[in-house]
């Protein structure tokens, strides 16, 4: 017992310390609001943690929200902001047509407003709030930089071009993490945050009725679990709710690699991690050990994502309301 908390101390600390030295490299800091709103970081937990506890859902869908945010040109709230007659933005793309979650930001950006007016940026109220969701469904704890400018473009077509895909096979998947300079290992750890929440029929229905175009089912899926997704998503239905890690979608564990293992992955994309050694492996090792290290490894992968094509400095702005450019 003794080694295993010397084990996790030397872990959290070497964590924090690599989290420095990325931060360093792109002006994100730990303390970037220390001065300026010391208390934005306990005001976002606390309603959170209220919108949380009475919906635990939620927390994919912030979770969610964090993630299609960073992979369309950075983490800079853009999937934030609202279409305007003139364009469509990334929240009406189709794959974000299913994303909840916004009322949560848009309640502590207006708390944070009260107390620290255009000082928090909505990209950062993104990051924390998706960290403080997972943990209250007990997740991991990460550290958080801070210092994000928010975007003032968001055009639908670059949703599209840029979020994975769930059809989407191994090399495709690679190659989307490798362009946000996300590594393999990533890409499987991540796959990860489909143990909590749900997705609807249209998003695997493919797989069930008409795999590669040809008709029938995926071969690789499991045809007991065909079968239950079959009644529970006749042809055509567009609104039924599946969770995606069947009796513990509410609660942030390692069970998904025990699922996508047993072929009972619900994503062509989720199945495609059995296709490649190294995340081949890397689900086997969670799958038997009952996640041992899943939880340190999802933390350090989420401070990486959080990162990717920041604005800092004079770039973008800090906006007023999140769902408008100043």
């Amino acid at each position: 017992m003794a080694n295993s908390k010397l084990l996790l101390t030397f872990f959290q600390f070497t964590l924090v310390l690599s989290v420095l030295g990325l931060a360093y490299t792109c002006s994100l800091t730990l303390d970037y609001y220390k001065t300026s709103c010391p208390s934005a970081k306990y005001i976002a937990k606390a309603i959170t943690k209220k919108y949380i506890s009475r919906d635990p859902t939620l927390a994919a869908s912030l979770l969610r929200l964090h993630f299609h945010d960073c992979f369309v040109w950075g983490c800079d709230g853009s999937v934030l902001l609202n279409s305007t007659k003139n364009n469509t933005a990334e929240r009406d793309a189709y794959p974000n047509l299913s994303l909840r979650g916004f009322q949560v930001i848009d309640s502590v950006k207006k708390a944070l407003e009260k107390k620290c007016p255009g000082v928090v940026s909505c990209a950062d109220l993104l990051a924390l709030v998706a960290r403080d969701a997972v943990l209250q469904i007990g997740g991991p704890f990460w550290p958080v930089p801070l210092g994000r400018r928010d975007g003032r473009v968001s055009i639908a077509s670059e949703a599209n071009d840029n979020l994975p895909s769930p059809a989407f096979n191994i090399t495709q998947l690679k190659a989307s993490f490798a362009s946000k300079g996300l590594s393999d290992k990533d890409l499987v750890v991540l796959s990860g945050g489909h143990n909590i929440g749900i997705a609807h029929c249209p998003s695997f229905a493919d797989r069930l009725y008409n795999f590669s175009g040809q008709g029938g089912t995926d071969p690789t899926m499991d045809q007991n679990y065909i079968d239950a997704l079959k009644k529970k998503c006749p042809p055509g239905d567009n609104t039924t709710p599946v969770e995606m890690d069947p009796g513990s979608y509410k609660t942030f564990d390692a069970h998904y690699y025990n699922l996508v293992r047993k072929s009972r992955g619900l994503f062509q994309s989720d199945a495609a991690l059995l296709t490649d050694s190294a995340t081949n492996a890397y689900v086997q090792l969670q799958a038997t050990t009952d996640g041992i290290t899943f939880m340190e490894d999802f933390a350090e992968s989420m401070v990486k994502m959080g990162q990717i094509g920041v604005l800092t400095g004079s770039s973008g702005e800090i906006r007023k309301q999140c769902s408008t450019i100043n």
